[in-house]
C-alpha cells in the first residue's frame, strides 16, 4: 500500500514537470513568434512618421509669374535642365536667392540715392535759365538713364529670383506691404518717363510729371523702409 502511494506520488510530480516544461515551451514559442511582428510594426510605424516628416514640396504652390518661368516645375531653366529640381539643387537655388536678394536691397539703396540726385536737380532744372539750365537739363537726364538702369537691374533681381521654400505668410507682413507699394512705384516709374518725353512739347504737363516724380520716390523710400525697420 505504501508503494501504491509513493507511485502515485511520482506520477503527479512527473505530469506537473511536464506540464511546466510544455507550457515553457508554449511561452517561449509565443514570445518569439509575437517579436518579430512587433518589430515589423514598430518599423512600420518609423517609417510612416519618417516619410510624412521627408515628404516636403520642393516648391511652393504660390509663385509670382516669372518665377514660374524660370523656376516652376516646367520653367525654362528645369526644362534646360540648368537647375534639375532636386533636394541639393533647391538647396543651391536657396543660396543664389539670398545673393540676389542681398544685391537687390543693396541696388535699391542705391537707386534711392539716385533719386535724391535727380529730385535736387529736377527742381533746380525748374528755375534754371540758359546755360545752366542747358547744364542742368544735361545732368538730370543723365541721372534719369542712371535711375531706370539701377531701377530696372534691382526689379529684375527681385522678379527672377528662385522661389522661397514656401509661400508668403498669411496676414500683413512686411513684405507684402514691401509688394504693394512697389506696384505703386512701378506705375509712378513709367508715368514719369512718359510725361518726361512729352513736357517738351506740352509744357504744362510740368506739374504733373513734378508730382509723378515725387510720388515714386516716396513709395520707393516708404518701401525700403519697410524691409530695413
Amino acid at each position: 500500500m505504501k508503494y501504491f502511494f509513493v507511485a502515485v506520488l511520482l506520477s503527479f510530480g512527473i505530469g506537473s514537470l511536464q506540464a511546466q516544461d510544455s507550457t515553457a515551451v508554449k511561452t517561449s514559442v509565443a514570445v518569439d513568434t509575437l517579436s518579430p511582428k512587433d518589430n515589423n510594426a514598430a518599423d512600420a510605424l518609423l517609417a510612416g512618421l519618417a516619410d510624412s516628416t521627408d515628404a516636403q514640396p520642393l516648391l511652393p504652390r504660390k509663385m509670382i509669374f516669372t518665377q514660374r518661368v524660370f523656376w516652376g516645375p516646367k520653367g525654362l531653366l528645369r526644362a534646360m535642365n540648368v537647375a534639375p529640381l532636386t533636394p541639393e539643387g533647391r538647396a543651391n537655388e536657396l543660396k543664389v536667392r539670398r545673393t540676389m536678394l542681398i544685391t537687390h536691397q543693396i541696388g535699391g539703396f542705391v537707386t534711392l540715392a539716385g533719386f535724391i540726385a535727380q529730385g535736387l536737380l529736377g527742381a533746380k532744372l525748374y528755375n534754371a535759365k540758359g546755360q545752366e539750365y542747358v547744364d542742368t537739363k544735361k545732368w538730370h537726364e543723365r541721372s534719369a538713364t542712371f535711375i531706370n538702369i539701377a531701377y530696372g537691374t534691382t526689379l529684375a533681381l527681385s522678379l527672377t529670383a528662385p522661389p522661397p521654400v514656401v509661400g508668403t505668410k498669411k496676414g500683413f507682413t512686411s513684405i507684402k506691404l514691401h509688394k504693394y507699394l512697389a506696384i505703386v512705384h512701378l506705375t509712378g516709374m513709367v508715368a514719369t518717363n512718359i510725361l518726361a518725353h512729352m513736357i517738351e512739347d506740352h509744357p504744362d504737363l510740368k506739374p504733373y510729371h513734378r508730382a509723378a516724380a515725387y510720388g515714386t520716390f516716396g513709395a520707393y523710400a516708404a518701401s525700403i523702409v519697410s524691409l530695413t525697420f
